[in-house]
C-alpha cells in the first residue's frame, strides 16, 4: 500500500488586485496538480493584500460569504483536477460579523468544512482585532480523502495547545496558512531570531505530537496605507517537516514559488510507538493549564 501524500504549498506575492491574486493562486494550484500533489494549501488571505496594517472599516468590503465566489472557483477546480484544497479567506459571516477563516474543498468539489481562527493578535502593522471574530468552532479535524486535516491559522501556530488538542481530536496533518514578516526598520540579526523562532516552534508541534507539518507563508513587501511604519516584508520561508520535525521541503524568502514535497503517511504510527508522548501525557496534573496564568 502506498502510503505516501504529495502536497503543494503555494507562495505568492499579493497585490491589490482580487482578480490577479486568485489567478496566481489557481495558477500554482493547477501545476501542483500537474506534479501530482494530492493536496494543496494557501497561504492566509491570499487573495488580497494583507490589509490588517491600518484599522480601516472599508476593508469589510473584501469579505465574502462561505460558499461565496471564491469557494464557487475552488470548488469547480477541486472536482476537475481531483485534489483537496485548503484555502483561507476573509468570511462575512452576517453584517458587522467576520472571521477569518480557513476553507477545505474535497475533491468531489463539495466544501468539507472549515475553520475560523481561533488566536487574534493586535500587534503594531497586525491589527486583527479590529476585522476577525475569535472562531467558534473549536480544534476539529476536517475529515477529507487525503486524510484528516488539523487546518490551523497563523498565529494560532505558536500555541502548542491548539495544535496538541488538534492531535488528541484525530488529525493526521497539521497545516498552517500565514502571512507574517519583518518590520523593515528591525536589525537582520533581530529578523532572523524573529523566522527561526517560526520555524523551530512549528518544527516543535511536529515533534511533540509525532504529526507532519505544512506552512504555508506569503511572500513579498506590502506598503502600510497610512504611511505610518515601513510595511512588511513577508519572509516566505513555506515549509513541510515530517513527524520528527525533519525539513522536508522549504522554499525562498523573497520570490513566489510552488512548493511540492512527499509526505510518508506512515511514519506518523512508527514515530508515536518509539516516542510515546501521548501515552506519557500525565493528564491528571494539568489543571492549571486552564489558567490565565498562576499567581
Amino acid at each position: 500500500m502506498n502510503n505516501t501524500l504529495r502536497v503543494g504549498l503555494v507562495q505568492q506575492s499579493c497585490s491589490d488586485d482580487q482578480q490577479s491574486n486568485l489567478g496566481k493562486s489557481i495558477n500554482g494550484i493547477r501545476e501542483a496538480a500537474a506534479e501530482g500533489a494530492r493536496l494543496v494549501l494557501l497561504q492566509e488571505l491570499h487573495t488580497s493584500l494583507y490589509f490588517c496594517q491600518t484599522e480601516d472599516t472599508d476593508q469589510f468590503d473584501l469579505a465574502e460569504t462561505i460558499p461565496g465566489p471564491t469557494t464557487d472557483v475552488l470548488s469547480a477546480l477541486a472536482l476537475e483536477l481531483d485534489i483537496v484544497i485548503v484555502a483561507s479567506l476573509f468570511e462575512k459571516r452576517a453584517a458587522g460579523l467576520y472571521h477569518n477563516t480557513a476553507v477545505v474543498l474535497e475533491s468531489d468539489g463539495s466544501i468539507a468544512d472549515i475553520y475560523r481562527k481561533m488566536h487574534i493578535p493586535d500587534d503594531p502593522g497586525f491589527y486583527e482585532k479590529f476585522y476577525f471574530t475569535p472562531g467558534d468552532i473549536g480544534f476539529e479535524p476536517i475529515e477529507t480523502s487525503v486524510g484528516n486535516l488539523g487546518v490551523l491559522v497563523c498565529w494560532d501556530q505558536w500555541y502548542p495547545e491548539a495544535a496538541r488538542l488538534m492531535t488528541l481530536a484525530g488529525a493526521d496533518l497539521l497545516l498552517y496558512p500565514t502571512a507574517i514578516g519583518w518590520d523593515p526598520r528591525d536589525e537582520e540579526s533581530e529578523q532572523q531570531r524573529q523566522q527561526d523562532a517560526w520555524v523551530t516552534i512549528q518544527r516543535s508541534h511536529a515533534i511533540a505530537n509525532g504529526i507532519p507539518v505544512l506552512s504555508c507563508n506569503r511572500t513579498g513587501h506590502e506598503t502600510d496605507p497610512s504611511a505610518q511604519t515601513d510595511g512588511i516584508r513577508f519572509w516566505g520561508n513555506s515549509f513541510v517537516c515530517g513527524p520528527q520535525g525533519e525539513i522536508l521541503a522549504k522554499a525562498s524568502d523573497n520570490t513566489e514559488e510552488l512548493l511540492i514535497a512527499d509526505i510518508d503517511m506512515s511514519r506518523t504510527e512508527s514515530i508515536r510507538r518509539a516516542w510515546p508522548y501521548l501515552r506519557d501525557r500525565r493528564i491528571d496534573e494539568y489543571d492549571e493549564l486552564l489558567l490565565r496564568y498562576r499567581d
